[in-house]
């Protein structure tokens, strides 16, 4: 079964006592709010003077996200730009303090397409803007670019990256078993044959560097027939791996490739009217579309089989291929098309324009505010457009050398917010020897060990692949990042290992939702270590029947040495990475802030001893400064504002 997902990631991930605090992000520097938010644009820069804790406002961050995002699905009339803008300011705040565990090529995507969303949507709550949708081909044509840039510099990556699996199209060969985190299905997709493989790569390739340019196509039934190889090409990767949201926001831009007529089509399933309607369009100008559509699939065929030297074995009924064409060769195309491809998207942004101008002049007295919204839609979509090229020309030098001096200026700009990204998803196969994979073990006596087990990667043997999109567990992601390298490469696995040491709930949470799982639930482990292994799927057995186990290991390496609380290799990484802070009496100087604690019993069963009665005599002599802490510093430790800045309590009861 699927295992019970809890919402524990930002406490665990972020919380006072997680692995990263996001408060650690947010340190007060005296800076004025504004500066503060030009900086570091989150509005978690106002928990303090809210009287929140970072880890309280991130939580209420994410519940009003949620029901906001769930209010504007079921309500019309909560569709609407001012509603997309608070929706992505929330989490443009989360991925400002997010560090490592948010910063994936989707979650740039999605506050990208949030972004667009707040330009696409109609603003419903100003009377009147609802009749108002003459920019709404502009600004949706934005998205289709996006979708464009995504998958080209994703097919293109894979070569300019020089990997060997994917020039030699054995890429699919490791990928089912060395993806992050499969599905049962991968499996079952591990054990196709190898030309099965290799063809498949190939149809990546058509379907991620040809087919993009059909998005940009004024003709209808080249961009349908590039919406139904993305739509494939997505619901395959969502059968056999697990990425969240990210091939689920994919297929979602996927339909700015669509039109009304199409869409009522699906909605009335109507093959008849769709047959008329092919039989009633024989005019001149239909037969000239048709003749180029089919040379346009004639021409991605033939470059396909002829660059991939595809032959089909009749007697074996099996497919050969291999790469016919050089790095050499492949980069003298990229040359060739990166920036004509810039141009291809001027013009076909210049044809959405002019249409959507042609619907303003149609009652141009009537419909001042039509031209106007036109106007205001039109300068954004071109500014988004123009931006967009610096990050879209990274897959290749020359090309983004040429980009005008003026749109590398407005990139920089607002770089910071995250309104256009690079994508490139696959660029390097990783595992090809086997997947590298960590395990934790914890122990009581240093001589019987535990492994600890993660609800989503993979560990037990026996244990089958989750499938649990579009939820994200991020330290199960992280932990395979982790494998790849040395511990120090990855500074949180420490932190991890001091929290379990610790046994604070919040990061139990993250391995097992249901901490009753966790085998130290009970007390936390006297000591932990970390191993590399390298796992492989099994393989059907000879007469056919499936193994027990979904996978076989061996042992590699020690990844993390054995460690305790106040363990010295411990207690050195923490300091390395800045893990830990240091105790609050050490950051306040000098010693007498310690006498006027015990001057106000700030002990949590305190009472006036005599001890403290003898550290109020020895700084008798020092009132000024007794005085000065008292009336100045110690009220501003008992302040929220300071609870909310550093996460600490500090009781004080004055006898």
């Amino acid at each position: 079964g699927v295992p019970k997902v809890k919402c524990v990631c930002f406490p665990g991930l972020y919380g006072n006592d997680g692995l990263l605090p996001a408060r650690w992000q947010l340190r007060y520097s005296g800076k004025g709010l504004w500066e503060q938010l030009l900086s570091s644009p989150t509005l978690l820069w106002l928990a303090p003077r809210l009287g929140l804790d970072t880890q309280t406002a991130m939580e209420l961050l994410c519940l009003l996200g949620a029901a906001l995002s769930l209010a504007a699905t079921v309500l019309e009339s909560l569709r609407d730009s001012l509603v997309f803008l608070f929706l992505w300011i929330i989490y443009l705040s989360m991925y400002q303090v997010g560090q490592v565990f948010l910063y994936f090529q989707w979650d740039s995507l999605l506050l990208e397409t949030g972004f667009l969303c707040v330009l696409i949507a109609p603003v419903t709550s100003l009377r009147g803007w609802r009749a108002g949708r003459e920019h709404d081909p502009v600004t949706f044509w934005l998205v289709r670019w996006l979708l464009f840039r995504l998958m080209f510099a994703s097919g293109v990556v894979k070569l300019t990256s020089r990997c060997p699996t994917w020039w030699g199209l054995t890429a699919l060969t490791y990928h089912f078993e060395t993806q992050c985190i499969p599905t049962p299905l991968a499996w079952f997709a591990h054990q196709l044959p190898v030309w099965w493989h290799k063809l498949s790569v190939v149809a990546t390739f058509a379907i991620e560097i040809a087919a993009p340019f059909l998005f940009l196509s004024p003709l209808r039934r080249l961009r349908l027939g590039a919406f139904y190889m993305q739509v494939l090409l997505q619901v395959l990767i969502i059968l056999s791996g697990n990425y969240n949201f990210f091939n689920l926001l994919t297929l979602t831009m996927c339909l700015s490739l669509l039109d009304d007529e199409h869409i009522y089509f699906w909605l009335r399933c109507d093959m008849y009217s769709l047959v008329l309607s092919l039989l009633q369009s024989g005019s001149l100008l239909w037969w000239a579309g048709f003749v180029v559509e089919i040379a346009v699939w004639a021409l991605i065929g033939f470059g396909t089989v002829t660059w991939f030297d595809l032959q089909i074995n009749w007697d074996k009924g099996t497919v050969s291929s291999r790469t016919v064409f050089t790095f050499h060769q492949f980069n003298q195309f990229l040359k060739t098309v990166t920036f004509p491809s810039v141009w291809l998207g001027v013009l076909s942004l210049t044809w959405e324009l002019v249409s959507a101008m042609c619907a303003c002049v149609e009652g141009f007295f009537k419909r001042v505010l039509g031209t106007v919204q036109w106007t205001v839609f039109g300068a954004a979509a071109v500014s988004m457009f123009a931006i967009s090229l610096v990050p879209f020309t990274f897959i290749e030098y020359d090309s983004n050398a040429s980009v005008w001096p003026g749109v590398r200026q407005g990139y920089d700009a607002v770089s910071r917010y995250q309104l256009v990204n690079s994508y490139g998803l696959f660029r390097r196969m990783t595992g090809v020897g086997g997947r590298p994979e960590v395990v934790i073990e914890g122990s009581m006596d240093k001589v019987t060990w535990t492994e600890i087990e993660f609800m989503y990667k993979p560990g037990n043997l026996s244990a089958p692949p989750s499938v649990i999109t579009p939820h994200q567990p991020r330290l199960d992601w992280q932990m395979w990042f982790a494998a790849l390298g040395t511990h120090k490469h990855s500074p949180w696995f420490t932190s991890l290992m001091y929290r379990l040491l610790q046994g604070k709930t919040d990061v139990i949470e993250l391995i097992q939702s249901d901490v009753s799982q966790y085998p130290f639930h009970q007390q936390p482990p006297m000591y932990l270590r970390a191993h590399r292994y390298k796992y492989w799927f099994t393989k059907t057995l000879a007469d056919g029947s499936y193994p027990q186990r979904w996978w076989r290991r061996v042992y590699i390496e020690e990844f993390y040495p054995t460690v305790h609380l106040g363990d010295t290799f411990l207690e050195s990484m923490l300091s390395q990475h800045g893990l830990k802070v240091q105790c609050i009496w050490k950051v306040f100087r000098p010693l007498y802030f310690f006498h006027i604690l015990l001057h106000y019993n700030c002990i949590e069963h305190g009472g006036d001893t005599v001890e403290a009665q003898r550290e109020r005599h020895r700084i008798a002599c020092s009132q000024p400064l007794v005085e000065y802490f008292s009336k100045s510093v110690l009220p501003f430790l008992l302040s929220r504002r300071f609870n909310a800045m550093t996460g600490y309590h500090v009781c004080c009861r004055r006898s």
